[in-house]
């Protein structure tokens, strides 16, 4: 049978983002076909590189970083010093040979390297430009450089996070880094391709990480705006379910529960806990079914949607005192099956080896990377039926494909490969 076609075959993607929240972007883009050509050099290496975890015994290496391996599968890797002069001569051909070109850095680096889009769309009309800075290009705050840790708080995600009782906790880079921000920039970049499609135009897309991630924060801003309400920090609750909480579970022997080829088990763990939401009151009463009715489920205070989130806090001590005599799984299991909304609180290792569902959709995928060895990639997040994408490549060494972009793409004479080589604006890997 015939291999289906990648639906970003013959794309080509001049990539300068670092970090995540773009790399994740373009990541989606290699994975479904499109040659992302990645820029960085020892003079300026993508930071990310160098983050735990990293392969035991190799970490002087800048090749086996888990965080970055696992976000930049299926591209290329051009090893290029974009602190040296004459690197523009390199990636000025090389955004000319290209469809799309990314890049998050701040403005003012921007500026230095002359990345501008209105040079650049005289020459070429049809490209498709993205400028991803934290804070926009204009305005007083333009040149503010940062990433998801500083666009949490400051966007107010951070505040609204946690209990109330608490300083706020925040997302980490999480919900701004790997999912808001460059699934924003993803859709982005597809609107873009089908307005070429249909125009022969490109487009310049200026997505502010800041304002991206502010856009989650559902009716916080409007409740303020009309209301002149500042919402405040509500730990696992919501004001339309109860009860809406995360509950601690029983503890178990990992050990004798669970075996797996992909690593040891770790022995006792007793920090399990399922999330549990009941919306309606036909949920309730399905949930007071699967916990067996116990006599405090017919008092009359909890008869009402109204009277459970009056009586919140005891209803989550009653809710957990059963929980605890069971393991998160068949919390999970029982609720689901009769309808109520729950999910176990995993960690890593849990996701990884554990989770039966991902484990049946093959979520997690296994590459053998020259140095970091056979290691688990995180999936494609979304199946397409026609197009499926997959993860072509383990993520590149630095510098590992400067020879074949330089030559094969630029069409690069030798002479001038080797010069260029000689004086330090390239670097193989």
């Amino acid at each position: 049978m015939a291999q289906k076609k990648l639906p970003f075959e013959g794309l080509r993607v001049c990539d300068f983002s670092w970090y995540a929240a773009a790399p994740v972007a373009t990541k989606w883009l290699a994975d479904f076909g499109a040659q992302v050509i990645k820029m960085e050099s020892t003079a300026r290496v993508d930071n990310i590189r160098i983050a735990s975890p990293q392969t035991p015994g190799k970490e002087e290496s800048l090749n086996v970083g888990g965080w970055f391996n696992n976000m930049n599968s299926s591209k290329l890797c051009l090893g290029l010093n974009l602190r040296h002069p004459r690197a523009r001569e390199v990636y000025d051909r090389l955004i000319m040979a290209s469809d799309v070109v990314v890049e998050n850095f701040s403005p003012r680096i921007k500026e230095n390297l002359g990345l501008n889009y209105e040079d650049y769309v005289k020459l070429k009309p049809d490209i498709i430009w993205v400028d991803q800075p934290m804070q926009g290009l204009t305005g007083p705050h333009k040149y503010r450089a940062g990433f998801g840790a500083v666009i949490t708080p400051l966007g107010g995600l951070s505040y609204l996070t946690g209990f109330p009782h608490r300083p706020p906790v925040g997302t980490g880079t999480n919900y701004t880094d790997y999912i808001i921000n460059p699934a924003h920039l993803a859709i982005a970049i597809l609107g873009a391709l089908r307005h070429r499609q249909r125009t022969g135009k490109g487009q310049h897309i200026v997505m502010a990480q800041y304002a991206s991630a502010a856009s989650i924060l559902e009716t916080a801003i409007l409740d303020y705006t009309v209301n002149n309400r500042i919402q405040g920090r509500n730990g696992n609750r919501i004001p339309h379910a109860a009860p809406h909480g995360c509950y601690r579970c029983k503890g178990e022997d990992r050990e004798a529960l669970f075996s797996s080829s992909l690593g040891p088990a770790p022995g006792r763990k007793d920090d399990r806990w399922c999330v549990i939401a009941v919306f309606t009151d036909e949920e309730w009463g399905a949930f007071c079914d699967v916990i067996g009715n116990p006599p405090w489920t017919k008092d009359p205070k909890f008869a009402t949607f109204l009277g459970r989130k009056e009586n919140e806090d005891e209803l989550d001590t009653l809710v957990q005192s059963w929980t605890r005599e069971r393991s998160p799984e068949e919390v999970m299991m029982l609720m689901q099956r009769a309808g109520v909304p729950a999910g176990v609180a995993q960690d890593a290792e849990d996701i990884l080896i554990h989770d039966p569902h991902l484990r049946a959709r093959g979520y997690y995928v296994y590459q053998d990377h020259p140095e970091a060895g056979h290691t688990a990639y995180d999936g494609i997040p979304f199946r397409l039926s026609a197009t499926p994408g997959e993860l072509r490549s383990p993520a590149p060494c630095l510098g590992e494909h400067t020879e074949f972009v330089c030559k094969e793409i630029l069409q690069m004479a030798d002479e001038e490969f080797d010069e260029l080589l000689v004086e330090g604006v390239l670097e193989i890997g």
